[in-house]
C-alpha cells in the first residue's frame, strides 16, 4: 500500500483528504505545520506528500526546501494544494505538482497515483 503524508493545517481539508485517499487505496498520516510534516517525512517511509502552503510554524515551502536538501527525502514526490498561484522555485528544489484548492476529490486521486506509480 503506497503511503501518503497530509500536511495541512485546517482540520476540515485534512478529514476530506484522507477520506478521497483512503477511499482510493492509499494510506495515510497527517500533520497540522510544516515543521510536524518535517519531522514525521523524516520518521517514516511515504511516497508522495500533500503540503498546503500557508501553514503555522513553518510554511509549506519552507518545508519543502528542507526536504529537497535532505538526500534521503529528495526525490519524495510532493504535490502543493493551495489557494495561492505555485511558487516560482517549484521544480527540482519545489514541489512536483500544484493544485489549487479546492482539490476535486477526482483529482486529487489521479494526482495521488499518477505521482506515486501506483495502478490508475
Amino acid at each position: 500500500m503506497k503511503r501518503v503524508l497530509v500536511v495541512e493545517d485546517s482540520v476540515t481539508t485534512r478529514a476530506y483528504y484522507r477520506s478521497v485517499l483512503e477511499g482510493a487505496g492509499f494510506g495515510v498520516d497527517e500533520a497540522v505545520n510544516g515543521l510536524e510534516g518535517l519531522e514525521r517525512a523524516m520518521s517514516g517511509a511515504f511516497d508522495l506528500a500533500i503540503v498546503d502552503v500557508n501553514m503555522p510554524k513553518m510554511d509549506g515551502y519552507a518545508m519543502i526546501e528542507t526536504l529537497r536538501r535532505d538526500p534521503e527525502l529528495a526525490t519524495l514526490p510532493i504535490l502543493t494544494i493551495s489557494a495561492e498561484p505555485p511558487n516560482p522555485a517549484s521544480g527540482p528544489r519545489g514541489s512536483d505538482y500544484h493544485i489549487y484548492k479546492p482539490a476535486a476529490s477526482d483529482d486529487l486521486a489521479t494526482l495521488a497515483r499518477l505521482l506515486t506509480g501506483a495502478a490508475l
